[in-house]
Parts: C-alpha cells; sequence; structure tokens
C-alpha cells in the first residue's frame, strides 16, 4: 500500500470506529450487518485492510452518513437548492453524532417545546 493510501485508509478506519461508537453498534453487529468477518471488521478500523469500494455504501448506510462523510469529504452542495439554515444544518450533524439515547433525548425536549409552540 502506497504512503497516501495508508493514510487514507487510517483515516478511514477512524471515522468508522468513531461513527460506530457513537451509534453504540459494536464491530460483530457491524460486521453482521455488513456480512463480514468480525476480524475484517477490526482491520477496516485500523486502516490494515482496504475497504473495497462496493462495500462503502451499505457501511455508509449502516453508520447512518452520506459516503462522502464516511471518506473524509465534505458533500458538495448544489447550487439552487434550499435547505436548513447553516446553523440548523450543523446542528443536526452534531445530534447525529450523539449516542442514540442523547439524541432521543433531545428530540423529546424539541417535541414539547413544537408541541408548545403549535398551541
Amino acid at each position: 500500500m502506497a504512503v497516501t493510501d495508508k493514510a487514507f485508509y487510517k483515516a478511514l478506519g477512524r471515522r468508522i470506529a468513531d461513527r460506530r461508537k457513537a451509534l453504540e453498534i459494536t464491530q460483530v453487529e457491524l460486521a453482521e450487518r455488513l456480512g463480514v468477518a468480525q476480524q475484517t471488521m477490526a482491520h477496516y478500523e485500523g486502516g490494515t485492510v482496504r475497504v473495497a469500494i462496493a462495500l462503502l455504501p451499505p457501511l455508509a448506510k449502516a453508520l447512518d452518513m452520506s459516503i462522502e462523510g464516511l471518506i473524509g469529504e465534505e458533500p458538495k452542495k448544489l447550487p439552487g437548492k434550499r435547505g436548513p439554515a447553516p446553523r440548523i444544518q450543523r446542528q443536526l450533524e452534531q445530534l447525529s453524532q450523539l449516542p442514540k439515547a442523547k439524541q432521543q433525548a433531545v428530540m423529546q425536549v424539541l417535541d414539547s417545546v413544537l408541541a408548545q409552540a403549535a398551541r
């Protein structure tokens, strides 16, 4: 593996491990979802084995993130498309990085505030 490839796969492995842990998923669970051995998943996370390109879409889906985010690229925004305000978008991205229990707590508070605002 070339030096630049090693750095890329190390960083990719770190992102996979960090996201998996944030979602409170074990290596075994993620490996089962992807149809690979737990040891293979450990090698992916360690950056010692290349992740097959065909595995990127199911991996990104299992980690609830975009392929761009998975490989460390910012998703390109299309001109003219409207979306959430930048601050809200950043907050949503931060929320998606929290463990599921904390996400649910934030969602309950948000639901409560929105219900009161609708009155």
